[in-house]
Formats: C-alpha cells, structure tokens, sequence
C-alpha cells in the first residue's frame, strides 16, 4: 500500500463538477491557482477527466462557447492508477501528468499521486538529505555483482541508500551497463571514502561519479575526472 501512503485524498482537492460550465471551471483554477483539477461526477466518486486552465484560455481566445460543460475540454480520463497498483506502474502512467488520478478498489476517485509527493519519497528512499556522498558504480549484469559491491561498501560502513540503474545501446540489449547508485551515510570521511573507491574499482567495479550531497557538488564524473583526483593529489 504504499501509493495510498502518498495519496492526497479528494477530501483535501480543488475539483470541478461535470456538469459545470468552462466559465465557471475557469474562475475555480484561476482561483485555486491549479494549472488542472479533476472532473468528477455529482456523487464526488466518480473520475471523469482533467480539465487544463491552458485549453480553456485557448479556447476562449479563439471566441469560442464559455457556456459549453466542462467535459467538453477535458482530457486524461483514462489516465489513473488503483491504490493497490504495482509501484512501477506510477512511472508508466503519470510521465508528463502534474499529477495522476488515483482509483481504490471499486474505481472510485480516492485522490491524486503529484510529481512532487513521488519526488520526495524517492529522495528520502535514497537519503539524499542526510547522506554525505553518492557513488555511481558501473558493472554488467553478471550475478552476484551487487552483493560483492555491497560487500566491499559494508566494510567500511554502512548503506544509506540503493538504486539500480540501466542503460543500454537501441538495439544491444544483451550489452546493458548497469549503473549502481550508493548512498553513503552521513559522516563518512574523504580517508574513508577514497579507501572504498580503491577497493571497489580494485575488484574492477568502476566508479563513475562520486557526488557529495552536503556540498551540493560533483567529486568525480565521466565527463569531469580531474576533479577527485586532484583533491587525492593535494592530499
């Protein structure tokens, strides 16, 4: 349940009737400040659509029919999740959506998933408030590889954070780089952070990036490799 953790309930939701007219849906965003509502039905249980204040603005300075209902202009009516649905479906659905609609078990409107709740609980998943540094590991997708890097990481202190990432060549899927991104705990120092990086590229793994996320900085990268290995110099 854990999109229904992250939920902002219809109790607590700007939204427009489906029998309201543009006009009248038009002064509820403008008053709101929402660039979209949800469109539901009399009862407030059923999810008919979004309605854009940006159509309606169009709409209007083409001198079109204000007075037309609000379903007129609305889109997205099939663009919604069930509070029950696999997490990864969310990244499928809610893409360039501000925010996707939420259905509970009998696909009544529950609330709205935000880009910015999702945003959130990613970074406090990765603890990128309260950890010292990010490493960006680079391996294949052999087995075993993310229990030896972790191995090597645990050595030396603890794992604040996971997250796997993929990136393959259109059309070289069996050639898939697996990026691996480490978030170290909080007090970590430069000695022992140094001393995990040789450990890990000595067992071949290699270090992509390091970022300190208190400096709000970029260590080492890919594009950028001078700049860890000058520090290690000055050291």
């Amino acid at each position: 349940m854990l999109i229904k953790s992250l939920v902002i309930k219809k109790d607590y939701l700007t939204t427009v009737n489906e029998h309201a007219t543009l006009e009248e849906a038009l002064k509820i965003l403008e008053d709101s400040g929402f660039r979209c509502v949800p469109i539901l039905d009399d009862t407030g249980t059923i999810f008919r659509g979004n309605i854009y204040k940006m159509h309606i603005y169009r709409h209007k300075s083409q001198g079109k029919d204000m007075s037309l209902p609000v379903t007129y202009l609305l889109k997205n009516a099939t663009k919604t999740i069930k509070v029950n649905s696999p997490f990864f479906k969310v990244f499928f659905t809610i893409k360039d959506l501000p925010y996707i609609s939420v259905l509970d078990e009998d696909n009544k409107f529950y609330g709205i998933l935000t880009h910015s709740r999702l945003l959130d609980m990613l970074s406090d998943a990765w603890n990128v408030k309260t950890g010292s540094y990010v490493l960006t590991v680079l391996t294949d997708n052999s087995r075993g590889n993310l229990a030896k890097m972790t191995k090597i990481i645990s050595k030396f202190c603890a794992i604040a954070g996971v997250m796997s990432l993929d990136a393959s060549t259109a059309g070289e899927t069996n050639n898939a780089v697996r990026r691996i991104l480490f978030t170290l705990p909080a007090g970590l120092t430069e000695d022992t952070l140094k001393e995990i990086v040789r450990r890990l590229e000595r067992k071949s793994y290699v270090v992509a990036e390091i970022e300190d996320l208190q400096a709000g900085m970029t260590l080492m990268s890919d594009e950028n490799p001078g700049v860890y290995i000058n520090q290690e110099n000055n050291n």
